[in-house]
């Protein structure tokens, strides 16, 4: 290539990459496309018009451009760099994450690199290493704002919630209308409990970006906390405005209006649940059509499937009963530590523990579809209690453990799943319920399975709690403790679905925004006739629910078991 070529390509070049600064992105593209048409193995153009695609959305096109840059020049940290980032629109992460890694490995202070890398590793619930890359690039430069944001959404992963807010603070305090430092720092206040400066920090985002989709989210889950699930479905409707398609959004409709007693529209914004990013890797896909109800279901053999948790797959399988009546051949699929207690439910032909092979089935529903399929409405909730009863061999295995304890015997669950969304709302610790321990008569049975660390010193505290939990194997067992008590006071969890649908008699005691099944400002619940709810008068507010629980513990110890 002659000396004059060479220097009128690199003043094409100098052009367009002023143009590309300056937003001009049309008259750039030419140019670049210029400068490979002259010289197809141009490394400049071919990756500079590659990120100009990518930031036009074109990561098709950006990737075969890009690629083609590195094949002039292996060793381009940038082009690396960059390549990630095109990886990632292209939705194949660990490959982006692995051409961030061959760009440090090329450039070890490559600072977007190590950004990208940090960013990627947060996507992939790698939050210390991320951690540490965004750590890197502070040290290498410390005012770079985005890497702060950054790291302080590692440390809120790491849980370490008062730090991020602090490095959210620190950005702020540099660039005030920083929106996404504004609606990180909500979603970290809420994590505290401290909802209204939550929304306050969300309206400000909001305020800096009027279409911040998920600050109007965010925003409707801070205001659904605080029990203003009107004013929640508000904001999840601006959010959707915006973006109908925000799965998110949909789901946390769907929890207010249930909340609010909306089944109707509630159940079928439920549906929506499958397109929410946690919850859709785990949708089962059958050759057989999903049955939602709009076809007769008479001669058919249909496959109930268990989805989430215990708790609501033992809430759901009372509609087993109903499609039986209907002429359905039902087939129940569930966790393996419920199949023993479920062997035996009515309606059944068959019960499987997932993981079993399958018989031919005709149509298929996930369990918690069936409030939807079955059309169901608060004044007309299927509860025919009791729907579950523990095996006669397990009851002969308990009887002489439990029956000889003094009654009143209160079985007591104190804490659900700690992989549950909610956990640190409705899971409490076993120190709490230290008041119980003075009520005179009363013997208390732990069916807690899973104990936290803190619960430990509270266990050795409490002589009067003989607790069995870690002595249960399954759901069969926990059943038969359940049926030999002559109460149940538990949490939100799966207990205390069990001993409701065993008709025990139940106390549940429920945070201040409760889940949604057991909706607003009613202390007994539909699901559950045997059921009394005792709520949270405000956020956080335990000490009063454990205080009246304990009033009304001593006077059925005083009075009799009537008295429950």
């Amino acid at each position: 290539m002659s000396q004059s070529v060479a220097s009128n390509l690199a003043q094409a070049l100098e052009q367009a990459v002023a143009l590309h600064r300056q937003g001009d992105l049309a008259r750039a593209e030419k140019i670049y496309a210029r400068i490979i048409k002259a010289r197809r193995d141009h490394f400049d153009a071919l990756h500079l018009l590659g990120l100009l695609k990518h930031q036009t959305g074109k990561a098709g096109e950006a990737y075969r451009l890009i690629t083609a840059a590195l094949a002039v020049n292996p060793r381009s940290a940038d082009a690396r760099s960059n390549l990630g980032l095109v990886l990632h629109a292209l939705k194949r992460d660990a490959d982006a994450l692995a051409s961030f890694e061959q760009a440090l490995a090329l450039d070890p202070d490559h600072v977007e690199a190590l950004n990208n890398r940090g960013t990627a590793l947060l996507a992939f619930a790698r939050p210390a290493e991320a951690l540490a890359s965004f750590e890197r690039l502070l040290a290498l430069s410390p005012r770079h704002l985005e890497a702060q944001v950054n790291r302080a959404n590692a440390l809120l992963e790491l849980g370490r919630v008062d730090e991020a807010i602090a490095g959210y603070d620190a950005v702020l305090a540099a660039q005030p209308r920083h929106a996404g430092a504004q609606f990180n720092r909500g979603t970290a206040l809420a994590r505290r409990g401290r909802f209204e400066e939550a929304i306050a920090a969300h309206d400000r985002a909001i305020a800096i970006v009027p279409g911040y989709v998920k600050a109007h989210n965010n925003r409707g889950v801070a205001l659904r906390e605080l029990n203003r699930h009107r004013e929640a479905l508000a904001g999840f409707g601006k959010a959707l405005a915006l973006d109908n398609d925000f799965a998110d959004a949909h789901l946390n409709q769907a929890h207010a209006l249930l909340t609010l007693g909306d089944f109707a529209r509630g159940f079928v914004a439920y549906e929506w649940r499958w397109k929410v990013a946690t919850i859709a890797p785990h949708r089962r896909t059958f050759r057989q059509p999903l049955w939602l109800g709009t076809s007769p279901i008479g001669r058919k053999t249909i496959l109930l499937h268990a989805e989430q948790g215990y708790g609501d797959t033992i809430q759901f399988v009372r509609y087993v009963k109903l499609l039986a009546r209907d002429g359905a051949n039902v087939v129940l699929e569930v966790a393996p530590a419920l199949k023993p207690l479920m062997s035996g439910i009515d309606g059944a032909a068959g019960v499987l523990a997932r993981g079993e092979a399958l018989p031919p089935f005709d149509l298929h529903c996930p369990l918690a579809s069936l409030p939807l399929a079955m059309k169901t409405e608060p004044a007309a909730i299927p509860a025919d209690i009791p729907y579950l009863a523990a095996p006669p061999e397990r009851l002969v295995k308990w009887r002489a453990r439990i029956g000889a304890l003094a009654r009143p015997r209160i079985a007591l669950a104190w804490s659900g799943s700690a992989a549950h969304a909610n956990d640190r709302n409705r899971s409490i610790a076993l120190g709490l319920l230290q008041p119980l321990w003075s009520i005179d008569g009363a013997t208390f049975v732990g069916v807690q399975r899973d104990l936290r660390a803190h619960d430990a010193p509270a266990l050795a505290g409490a002589p009067r709690l003989v607790h069995v939990g870690d002595e249960l194997s399954d759901f069969a067992d926990t059943a038969a403790v359940l049926a030999l008590a002559d109460l149940v006071i538990s949490v939100d969890s799966a207990v205390a679905h069990l001993a409701g649908a065993m008709g025990r008699p139940l106390w549940i005691l429920v945070p201040f925004s409760p889940d949604w099944r057991w909706m607003l400002g009613r202390e007994d619940s539909p699901w559950y006739p045997t059921a009394k709810l005792f709520r949270q008068p405000s956020v956080g507010d335990w000490a009063s629910v454990i205080a009246r629980v304990r009033a009304e513990a001593a006077r059925v110890a005083s009075s009799g078991l009537e008295a429950v």
